[in-house]
């Protein structure tokens, strides 16, 4: 990905280095277990937290943050991909009569606390709607190449890009509607909702990918294999089998490794925002 002497999102929050500690009001271990699986698997924290009691978090500033230089780069490429993530959905709302409000991506190491409660740095990339923030731990790269085997700057900048389409159903209210619906249904049928949640960020993140490269030529080759792979790597059913458990199709919440390649390519093949609507979709 050509990402270097680019334009640089200014919507960077740095938390490195701080130091944050848990106490849990009401909800019990139950809860935390909950909140901890939604965050590892990027769902909004704030779904699960919902009427099931309080998180008390003391954070307290540290020593200032020494990154390697491995970090430095991926701090600079994600706030580039960030700025790009900014132009296209500017453009896209623009195009749809409205106007977009960028999210802000926050930066931690271990642990942070966020609008949505507390979060580890194992439970991967989340994006918290109450406080419209992504929030990552780098380190979470590391684990992307070395434990998943999807290694690369234009994985890294899908994982980025996946987020940020969270924001962007936030903002058009399918987040919303979508929680709302799964209070009524079976617990299959909310599974379901939750993955045609998942594969419309998957499809968003292809939109991005088509805009950067229309707009910037960002792409080199293998990019997009890189991204498709990464797509893979997170797919329910590669997961699964990983952790050595059997695939369990209806348990799915983010969708198969197929699925979500398919979604990705789509957005990246159509470049059409409403080729991304997997409500419509009989067949995902």
């Amino acid at each position: 990905m050509r990402w270097r002497g680019r334009r640089q999102s200014e919507n960077i929050e740095d938390r490195r280095g701080s130091r944050v500690s848990r106490g849990v009001v009401g909800g019990g271990i139950g809860t935390v277990v909950l909140v901890l699986l939604a965050m590892y698997f990027g769902v909004d924290p704030s779904v699960v937290m919902q009427g099931v009691g309080t998180t008390q978090v003391d954070q307290t500033t540290g020593e200032p943050y020494a990154e390697s230089q491995m970090e430095g780069e991926w701090r600079q490429q994600i706030a580039v991909v960030l700025a790009d993530t900014e132009d296209a959905w500017r453009a896209e709302f623009t195009e749809m009569g409205g106007d977009y409000r960028e999210p802000t991506l926050v930066l931690f190491t271990g642990a942070v606390d966020s609008g949505c409660g507390f979060a580890e740095a194992a439970m991967g990339p989340f994006y918290c709607s109450a406080d419209e923030r992504v929030f990552i731990d780098l380190a979470f790269f590391d684990e992307l190449q070395a434990r998943l085997g999807a290694g690369g700057d234009f994985a890294r900048a899908y994982v980025v890009a996946h987020e940020v389409g969270h924001h962007v159903q936030n903002l058009l209210g399918a987040s919303r509607r979508v929680h709302d619906l799964r209070q009524r249904v079976s617990e299959v049928e909310a599974n379901q909702l939750s993955v045609r949640l998942e594969l419309q960020a998957d499809c968003y993140a292809g939109l991005w990918a088509r805009h950067a490269e229309s707009t910037a030529g960002v792409l080199e080759p293998g990019d997009i294999e890189e991204a498709l792979n990464a797509a893979t790597a997170i797919g329910d059913d590669t997961l699964q089998k990983n952790a050595g458990r059997a695939v369990v199709p209806d348990s799915f919440t983010h969708g198969s490794a197929a699925q979500r390649e398919r979604w990705f390519g789509r957005g990246y093949d159509t470049g059409r925002f409403d080729d991304c609507d997997a409500f419509k979709e009989a067949d995902l």
